[in-house]
């Protein structure tokens, strides 16, 4: 088995991180996950919510709005629709990324009021999470 693996976190803006890691603390769609070195081979959607990896070169956080995770034996690779490093997170981002949100939520049909107002939630609870909270 393993020690590391090669972890990738890449949004639409840019490539956020290119690590060899121990271990990738994903927030998936459908509850939190971990990657590890030889994981089984796994697809998943994300959540907001921060990702974690731990390595050689220490821990890091990072805070994403959503995406996808595709984990493999020897590699992690997220596709966040938005993504931060949890230290460049500010109040003025989160409540930007909370009005998004809500205005999802406000122009959502009455099919999709429930997704929308999960996403809400999960961006508070993001927040929160980090240190900062909803306004």
């Amino acid at each position: 088995m393993a020690d590391t693996m090669q972890f990738d976190l890449v949004s639409p803006e840019r490539r956020l991180a290119s690590l060899e890691v121990a271990q990738v603390q994903i927030p998936g769609a459908d509850g939190d996950m971990t990657a590890m070195p030889d994981h089984a081979p796994t697809i998943t959607t994300l959540r907001p919510g921060v990702l974690s990896v731990s390595g050689p070169a220490g821990s890091e956080d990072y805070v994403v709005t959503g995406g996808f995770a595709e984990i493999g034996g020897g590699n992690t690779t997220v596709l966040a629709e938005c993504a931060y490093a949890k230290a460049d997170m500010t109040q003025d981002i989160l409540d930007q990324l909370i009005a998004e949100a809500k205005s999802a939520h406000e122009a959502a049909s009455a099919q999709a009021l429930d997704d929308a107002a999960k996403l809400v939630a999960d961006m508070v609870a993001m927040g929160e999470q980090i240190g900062l909270s909803a306004s």
